[in-house]
Formats: structure tokens, C-alpha cells, sequence
């Protein structure tokens, strides 16, 4: 017996047939002898069409209410799904994240959580309950209602799994796994039996939207073995573990793990900027005051005048704000002109393998060199390697990296 935290998004919970369908799988674990814990999202769309309420009601909303009524969408799941479960014979009830409690801090519509009191969880589903929880949100010290952003029911499941010290989190999705790249744009790329955490925080922060980041970092950080499914198909997922948990020779044998790309990048650039101590924090300071988070970063050095450009790439998101910024800024920055370029994308290359063989920057370099793909800016961290390209040329480069790092699959099995 095993005890089992079931997520399932809103695209599993999109409407009464769907419900009905999550209801079975969940009973499937229960008449299997494990005790189950489930976290739901909002109906598909539900959360969008509350988001609009509260524009509609004002600009200028509190976030507090803002939260109020955002939350009720899963609100709504939670109660659907018990009531089906009860009517297959499955004990159930749904708690609401102050009921448990789960505590969150006082950034309201982008809480996190601080805490998670398991002990009424644990006995409920001890005694052959099946606990429904509404993701995405939960208590601040005040008493308030608070959400976790977008996205934030799968930060909800992990967090849950490790209070309850869960055997397993499965997070149910609209896809099968997470594949070496989007099938959408490779046809024959691989769905993985396995992925460290790192590589999977790698390839979410960088553009793959199977996992929340927050999700897999607290994961990685809680030792909370992943799994996602389908909602949809009965196939096997995709296991997220500790590298521990892969074999050095399935290591070995992938080199790169997964190719993703992000549109959402937007290309700034300063030109003729001071090249002396303090012009680069002038620059990035007050955009960190403004909670802009800067990727990419390129300065070039003119020798003849002793002034550099500086480019670097930001969020879409938040382009104008950063314009904004950094245009009341120019005095300090002294900065002769500003220029935005929002035609690009970042592409990059995933894996642990890299952290011992030379090479991997070298061939994606190449790769892009050999279809006419010019490279705008680089960045690096142990495992991964991005670059930052137009953004017509994004699917035409997928392709040929995940060629290029033998990520293809055979005939056989595309």
C-alpha cells in the first residue's frame, strides 16, 4: 500500500464527463489499497473568466478580494469531484486550504506557501478517506485567503506530498510525459521514462510547459519523486527523480536530455553606456526594484570612445515596464539610445550528461551556423546551454539540435 497525491488540471477537470473520468482513476488507486490525497485546479477557462470579473469590477482591484474570487474555482472542482466519488462508493470529502491549513505568505495572487499542517490530512485519509483539496491557494497569518499565481496548483500537490511524506505525486496533465522536445514541432521526438530534477527545472524555466518551476524545485528540494501522466490514456509517464536514481549508463547513453524553446522573450539594448565601475547596476538595479527578471545579458566594449552596449533580454510580460524604467533611469545610466526587438526567441539544450563531456556548446554553435541561424546572445549554467535567436527560425532550429543530439526517435517508435 502506498500512499499517493493525484493532481489533475483543468483540462482533466473540464466539466461533469471529465470529473467523472478523474473519479475513476482515483478510485482505481483506492481499490488498489492506497490512501489517496487529490488536488484539483479550476475547470478549464474558469480561472480566466473570474480574472476578467474582477477587471471588469475594477483596474484598481484589491488582491486581497482578487483572491477571493479567483479561488473559488477550485472551490468548485474539489466539491464536483467529491460528490462524484461519493456517488461510486468512495469515501471522500473536500478541505479547503484553511481548513487544513495551509499557510502561505501575504503576497496575495502570488503567495508562497510557508507551511502545511498534514495531522487532520494524515488521519482522514488513514481512516479511508479520500482527502479532495482545492489547489492554488491557501491562508495567510491574518486569516485571509491567498493564492499561489498561475500555474500554482502543482506547487499545491508537491506541497502536500512531502507534509504528508507521500510515496508519490502524480500530476495528471493533457499530455502523456515529457518528451525530448515538443512533438508539435519535432514528429519524432521521445517521451523520457526518466528526468533528474534539475534537468526538468532546466527545461521549465527555459520553455517547457509540462511542470510549474516552482513545482519541480520544491520537488528537488524535498526529495518528492514526480511522475506525470495523461488524463487521458492509460500509458506510462515520465518519472522525475534524483540523479541518484538514474543509472550512469543510462546517463552516459543521453548526452542531451531535451531541446526548449521560449517566445516570450523580449530583446533590450543600451547603446553608448559609460564603460566604468557602477554603469551596469545603474542599469539593472532599478529593474530588479521593479521585479523585472533579466535573462541574457551581452556588453560590448568600443575601444575608440570607451563606451559599451549593453543588451539583455527580459520577459514580453514585461517589456514595457522595463522600458519604462529604465527610460526614468537614463540620467544615472547615461545611455544614448534604447532599442527593443521582440522577433526573437531562446532556444536551448538540456542535460546532466554535459557536466562531463566538452562539446555540447560546440555543436549546437555549429548546428545554427550551418542553416544560417545567427546567434544574438549566449548563456550557460552547468547543464544547459541557451542561445537567443530570431524568432522565424525557432522551429527550423528545434529540429535540427534535436537531430544533431541523436534526439530522434527510430521509425519505428515515431
Amino acid at each position: 500500500m502506498a500512499r499517493i497525491v493525484m493532481k489533475f488540471g483543468g483540462t482533466s477537470m473540464g466539466g461533469i464527463d471529465r470529473i467523472r473520468a478523474v473519479a475513476e482513476r482515483v478510485k482505481g488507486e483506492v481499490d488498489k489499497g492506497n490512501d489517496v490525497a487529490v488536488i484539483v485546479s479550476a475547470m478549464a477557462g474558469e480561472t480566466d473568466r473570474l480574472v476578467q470579473f474582477c477587471r471588469e469590477a475594477s483596474s484598481l482591484y484589491d488582491p486581497r478580494e482578487y483572491d477571493v474570487v479567483v479561488a473559488s474555482g477550485e472551490q468548485v472542482s474539489s466539491g464536483l469531484l467529491a460528490i462524484m466519488l461519493q456517488s461510486m462508493g468512495v469515501q471522500a470529502r473536500s478541505w479547503m486550504g484553511w481548513q487544513l491549513p495551509i499557510r502561505t505568505s501575504e503576497a496575495h495572487a502570488s503567495a508562497r506557501i510557508d507551511d502545511i499542517d498534514a495531522d487532520i490530512l494524515c488521519k482522514a485519509i488513514e481512516g479511508g478517506n479520500v482527502a479532495v483539496i482545492p489547489g492554488f491557494q491557501g491562508m495567510t497569518e491574518e486569516g485571509r485567503v491567498a493564492t499561489l499565481g498561475r500555474g500554482g496548483s502543482d506547487t499545491s500537490a508537491v506541497a502536500i506530498a512531502a507534509a504528508m511524506k507521500a510515496d508519490r505525486c502524480d500530476i495528471y496533465t493533457d499530455v502523456d510525459g515529457v518528451y525530448t522536445t515538443d512533438p508539435r514541432i519535432v514528429p519524432r521526438a521521445r517521451k523520457l521514462a526518466k528526468i533528474t530534477y534539475e534537468e526538468m527545472l532546466e527545461l521549465a524555466s527555459v520553455g517547457a510547459k509540462v511542470l510549474q518551476t516552482r513545482s519541480v524545485g520544491l520537488a528537488m528540494k524535498c526529495q518528492v519523486p514526480l511522475q506525470v501522466l495523461s488524463s487521458f490514456e492509460d500509458k506510462p509517464g515520465t518519472m522525475i527523480v534524483d540523479e541518484q536514481d538514474i543509472e550512469d549508463s543510462e546517463m552516459e547513453k543521453q548526452l542531451i536530455t531535451g531541446i526548449a524553446y521560449d517566445k516570450n522573450e523580449a530583446k533590450v539594448t543600451l547603446t553608448s553606456v559609460a564603460d566604468k565601475p557602477g554603469s551596469v547596476s545603474a542599469i539593472f538595479t532599478p529593474l530588479a526594484e521593479a521585479n523585472v527578471n533579466v535573462d541574457m545579458i551581452v556588453q560590448n566594449f568600443a575601444r575608440e570612445t570607451g563606451n559599451t552596449d549593453v543588451t539583455f533580454t527580459v520577459p514580453s510580460d514585461d517589456l514595457a515596464k522595463s522600458l519604462d524604467v529604465l527610460a526614468k533611469a537614463k540620467d544615472e545610466i547615461g545611455y544614448r539610445e534604447i532599442a527593443h526587438d521582440t522577433n526573437v526567441c531562446k532556444v536551448s539544450v538540456v542535460g546532466v550528461g554535459m557536466r562531463s563531456h566538452a562539446g555540447v556548446a560546440a555543436t549546437m554553435f555549429q548546428t545554427l551556423a550551418d542553416r544560417g541561424i545567427n546567434i544574438m546572445a549566449i548563456t550557460t549554467s552547468e547543464i544547459k546551454v541557451s542561445v537567443l535567436i530570431e524568432e522565424d527560425y525557432t522551429e527550423l532550429a528545434v529540429r535540427v539540435l534535436h537531430t544533431a543530439y541523436g534526439l530522434d526517435a527510430e521509425d519505428d517508435a515515431a
